[in-house]
């Protein structure tokens, strides 16, 4: 009988190798360790400046406006929301689940100081836009300059 040596990092490398593979064989590629199958859902939004306002765009499809919230504190925006299930079962066996429901929230900080009291929000086709005035002393100022 021969006597091998005992190298324990090697065997600890071995066995996180076979757990990777297990754990992509059950899941899926990519989808290692205790991570959840799907990341929480938030709204895609495009964020625009001009001279005047910060206009932002939030993709919420399947939401109803009374069940969206909107909050800025200091400098960051929040848009809060839930979207509901409108799950009918009748025997119904689901086999692939891809269309999210729940709540969500998305906080942008803002690239610059707007008026809160003059913020407006509207909804329409799925998308929410809201326009935030900018305060006077952040628009941009021409100064003439004067030649003698």
């Amino acid at each position: 009988m021969d006597l091998t040596e005992w190298r324990p990092f090697r065997e600890v490398s071995r066995l996180r190798r076979e757990m990777d593979r297990l754990w992509d064989d059950f899941f899926g590629p990519g989808r290692r360790a205790l991570q959840p199958l799907e990341a929480a859902w938030a709204p895609a939004v495009d964020v625009s400046e001009t001279d005047d306002k910060i206009t932002v765009k939030a993709e919420v499809p399947g939401i109803e406006a009374k069940d969206l919230d909107i909050s800025l504190v200091g400098d960051t925006l929040t848009i809060k929301g839930e979207k509901k299930a409108e799950r009918e079962e009748k025997s119904e066996n689901y086999h692939l689940v891809e269309r999210s429901y729940g709540s969500f929230s998305r906080s942008l900080k803002l690239p610059a100081v707007v008026e809160a009291d003059k913020i407006e929000a509207t909804y329409k086709q799925g998308v929410l836009t809201v326009t935030c005035p900018k305060k006077e002393e952040v628009k941009p100022k021409a100064i003439e300059i004067k030649t003698e």
